[in-house]
């Protein structure tokens, strides 16, 4: 599955912006999929997952109760809104695709994960 992220920019701290996560080539709806980031200098990092259902979402505790993690399988398209987005949510923010067997599968780790957006670059001033 090849995996087209967009929605990133520059914002001020306070903020919202809503990341895309558009998906061809196979069956969206068979895959769990992800969010990761990777901010300057550090390893990327795990921020939201989501069954291939919808059902079953999981957030890491630094964006717990400001990200959302939602798709659209109908539009082959996964999303993550960001509120409340401050200086230390600067990153290139990349979603990715698993294959799931079960649709009650979450897969929280990069390496779990078989297919990967090109990133885009969330960058928020203080």
């Amino acid at each position: 599955v090849q995996l087209q992220a967009s929605g990133g920019g520059l914002v001020q701290a306070g903020d919202s912006l809503k990341l895309s996560c558009a998906a061809s080539g196979r069956t969206f709806s068979l895959y769990a999929m992800g969010w990761f980031r990777q901010a300057p200098g550090k390893e990327r990092e795990f921020v939201a997952a989501i069954t291939r259902g919808g059902a079953t979402t999981n957030y890491a505790d630094s964006v717990k109760g400001r990200f959302t993690i939602s798709r659209d399988n109908g539009k082959n398209t996964a999303y993550l809104q960001m509120n409340s987005l401050k200086p230390e949510d600067t990153a290139l923010y990349y979603c990715a695709a698993a294959p799931a067997r079960l649709p009650f599968m979450l897969v929280l780790t990069a390496k779990d994960y078989d297919f990967w957006g090109q990133g885009t670059l969330v960058t928020v001033s203080s």
